[in-house]
């Protein structure tokens, strides 16, 4: 990084200011914090848990893959740097941990992990739905419920959809072989393995990186830093894994009996993720709702960066699951949060969820065609008092904002139609003559003092964002502007734009923390298909390196097929089962050895001395292949600075 941590002074945390008190005070006398009927249910059929709840991790010493520990501060009143509607829901999530009954025979691990992991008990052993997203939190899940429930094997799981919190975890309940085998059986629905390795390969580096803000996985747990993630107490951050399918599920109305549990399935696609299912258990007249449905407003678009969700699909998905399973359920139940219980309560629920996002579709499309843009619309938008006053429908982690400019983006793209807006300057250049318009850095930043002031925060936040990223050194905008982030932190009532804003301010204040580069795990690598593993590469071809190269690799694989690797205009192909005769070199080793060379996980001299790799021709033609791969650094600048140009 080119600039130097804030002094100690500038860098502390701020207290609320006036304005963001009188904020917290509004939101008191807004909502009904008497209902406690989301409490009564969360702490239902409690059985067991943790204490304190620390799981650590297993190759990192000194360091959990969880810990709910830090958040003690949540059992007193709410602090004045926390929305109060925030506060409520972060202790539903962190004080409600643990092994539940759902009813007899469904059970949950709940807040081991941002996500629930389910486990219903077959015949002879556990099915288990969502192995959350570590090896660690998954496994002590499974031994707390066989240490109070009786121990059982796991014959059988269920990925509800592509999203790693509900599958990374998957080795702490079973292993690699198993699902090889078919030992154990994995269900997924379609295009599982696509959508899974297109979102943490294709684009995984961004991703995590914005993630870290979004999860606040850089901020202690206290009353002016993390509280909670909305969607779950706290995402785990340990071991992950990966298996592929071996049972799909083709279309909705496709049953299953695993180990004597009859399950229906429907398939929601495109919804909350491009690949994902609900299911009803009829023995127990229950249904699962993936992650259609759960106790706060979802994102139709995730600020770590994912395809924006389609809101009517997602309404319609809800509705059929209403229509499909809607007069035989006693409980809901999802990946996240607690179950609703009673059939009339279960389909109250459905159907506000349900409205809420047509709402929001509907409305937003509704202003759209009056001519309004999506800043607009944004700021226009509340839902009815029968839907927003829900605490089920509050934004505490999609908000009616920036979902209803999902919407826009969807149909209209992010053009808003004005020529002003349609080949705008790149954010540096632009900031730099906006700064020298209203007369250079000190001047603005005196001018935002004034209005930081007045509580202002959204301008300022604004306008000293264009002073430090040209000026990443002036001390005093960089302090200003984490200051004022810290305000709206405070303010939100969705934790991941708390998260956000708070991330921002430490890196502001702290610098950029250094991190590792990303890479590919030897877990991903076994299980990602070849044609995927091509697409990772060629996002990952260096076009200038690659300039004016033709490359031909011939790859016989001793226990599979044959590929191609061709290079030429810069672009990266695989292609099966073409060898081309004037190949620059062909080499021949195992399918598993190929994946591990090409995504970095072993060199080719290893493998030769290993005498794992034969190749006839220029062999030096592969080594100059793989010096073309860029490799990512897992932590670039998200403020202050904008990454190095040059470099790339």
């Amino acid at each position: 990084m080119s600039y130097q941590p804030l002094p100690e002074a500038l860098a502390e945390h701020k207290p609320a200011s006036p304005h963001t008190i009188t904020h917290q005070q509004l939101i008191r006398e807004a909502l009904d914090f008497s209902d406690r009927r989301s409490f009564a249910n969360a702490q239902k059929g409690f059985i067991a848990s943790i204490e304190p709840l620390t799981i650590p991790h297993d190759r990192v010493k000194n360091r959990n893959a969880f810990d709910l520990s830090g958040t003690s501060f949540l059992n007193g009143e709410c602090a004045e740097t926390v929305n109060p509607s925030l506060w409520r829901q972060a202790q539903l999530n962190a004080q409600h941990h643990g092994l539940f009954e759902v009813v007899k025979g469904i059970y949950q691990i709940r807040s081991f992990d941002l996500a629930n992991m389910t486990l219903i008990a077959g015949d002879t052993g556990w099915i288990i739905v969502d192995p959350l997203t570590s090896t660690e939190t998954s496994r002590a899940g499974l031994e707390l419920a066989n240490l109070r429930l009786g121990e059982r094997p796991v014959v059988a799981v269920i990925h509800t959809h592509s999203h790693a919190d509900h599958f990374a975890g998957v080795l702490g309940v079973i292993k690699q072989e198993d699902a090889e085998t078919g030992a154990v059986q994995v269900i997924a629905p379609p295009n599982y393995v696509d959508e899974v390795l297109s979102e943490n390969i294709l684009a995984g580096n961004v991703m995590n990186r914005r993630a870290t803000y979004m999860y606040g996985n850089l901020l202690e747990s206290s009353p002016t830093g993390f509280v909670t993630n909305g969607l779950g107490a706290a995402l785990a951050m340990g071991s992950t894994g990966f298996v592929i399918p071996n049972d799909t599920i083709e279309k909705t109305g496709d049953k299953r009996v695993v180990d004597g549990i009859e399950i229906e399935f429907q398939l929601t696609m495109g919804t909350e993720a491009p690949s994902e299912m609900v299911f009803y258990f009829p023995q127990h007249r229950a249904l699962c709702m993936s992650e259609i449905t759960s106790h706060h407003l979802h994102n139709l678009y995730t600020p770590r960066g994912a395809q924006v969700r389609d809101a009517l699909a997602w309404a319609d998905q809800i509705n059929e699951s209403i229509d499909l399973f809607g007069n035989r359920l006693e409980v809901q139940f999802a990946s996240h949060h607690w179950p609703i219980w009673g059939n009339s309560q279960a389909h109250d629920y459905l159907k506000k969820q349900r409205d809420t996002y047509k709402f929001i579709h509907d409305q937003t499309l509704r202003l759209a065609n009056h001519g309004f843009n999506k800043e607009e619309i944004a700021e226009k938008i509340q839902l009815p008092s029968s839907l927003g006053m829900e605490f089920y429908n509050r934004d505490y982690y999609g908000t009616v904002n920036h979902n209803s400019r999902a919407v826009f983006v969807r149909y209209l793209g992010y053009f808003d139609g004005n020529p002003s807006n349609w080949f705008p300057l790149p954010q540096k250049e632009k900031a730099q003559k906006t700064i020298d318009y209203m007369g250079g850095a000190e001047a603005v930043v005196a001018k935002a003092t004034d209005c930081f002031q007045q509580g202002e925060y959204r301008w300022v936040a604004e306008i000293l964002n264009l002073v430090v990223l040209i000026d990443p050194k002036l001390e005093v905008a960089r302090a200003l502007l984490a200051d004022t982030l810290e305000q709206l932190g405070y303010q939100s009532e969705s934790a991941a734009w708390r998260n956000i804003y708070l991330c921002g301010a430490l890196e502001l204040r702290m610098g950029l923390v250094r991190g590792s580069s990303f890479q590919a795990t030897e877990s991903m690598a076994h299980a990602m298909p070849l044609k995927n593993m091509f697409q990772s590469l060629a996002v990952r071809l260096n076009g200038s390196k690659a300039e004016g190269l033709i490359i031909e690799i011939n790859v016989e694989l001793n226990d599979t097929d044959s590929y191609l690797i061709a290079i030429e205009n810069s672009v990266l192909h695989g292609f099966i089962s073409k060898p081309s005769p004037s190949a620059d070199v062909s080499i021949q080793l195992n399918e598993l050895d190929f994946k591990r060379l090409m995504l970095g996980l072993v060199s080719r001299e290893e493998l030769s001395q290993q005498d794992q790799i034969n190749y006839v021709g220029d062999v030096s033609v592969l080594d100059s292949l793989l010096e073309l791969f860029d490799t990512f650094q897992r932590r670039f600048p998200l403020v202050a600075e904008r990454p190095d140009s040059s470099a790339c």
